[in-house]
């Protein structure tokens, strides 16, 4: 299997993330959750994400699809497409895997992860993080990480002309 294939092979669809959650759990591996846009990559990402996955042995990250974030964040969004979005995040080192949802939160898909650390930025109270209940409820425990100042992709697509 070459490079790329790998990368590609963390992108999961659900049959394959019930897949590998049992493999994860049958060896007793922490299993560290995080979501967001992640639509242009910077520091400040790879600072967040690196620490989120030294939480636990798994880092599974839920990805706003191209329609969601239209939702979100408006019509000239996201610059990148999900599929690009994807493979960018899967060719990290520390991200075990990725998983595209489609909903405004990723509610349902931490339901259905039950991972053992939720993780957001530190610019969420814990109790605001969607799942934050599921995840507590099962002895589980919700972190949020300090975020690298002067890194935003909103920003950064701001600088580079592209007005959303």
């Amino acid at each position: 299997m070459g490079k790329t294939d790998r990368i590609r092979s963390k992108i999961l669809d659900l049959p394959d993330l019930d897949r590998q959650l049992a493999i994860w759990r049958f060896r007793g591996e922490k299993i560290a959750f995080t979501n967001g846009c992640f639509d242009v990559l910077h520091l400040g990402h790879i600072d967040y994400l690196s620490k989120a996955a030294d939480l636990g042995d798994v880092l599974i990250i839920g990805l706003n699809s191209d329609e969601s974030v239209r939702r979100l964040k408006g019509a000239n969004r996201p610059v990148n497409v999900e599929q690009a979005r994807a493979m960018v995040l899967a060719s990290l080192s520390f991200v075990t895997a990725v998983v595209l949802f489609n909903a405004d939160t990723p509610y349902e898909l931490i339901q259905k992860i039950q991972p053992d650390v939720l993780v957001k930025g530190a610019d969420y109270k814990p109790e605001e993080i969607a799942g934050h209940d599921i995840v507590t409820s099962r002895g589980g425990e919700v972190v949020t990480i300090e975020l690298l100042p002067g890194y935003s992709s909103t920003e950064l697509i701001r600088k580079t002309g592209n007005h959303s």
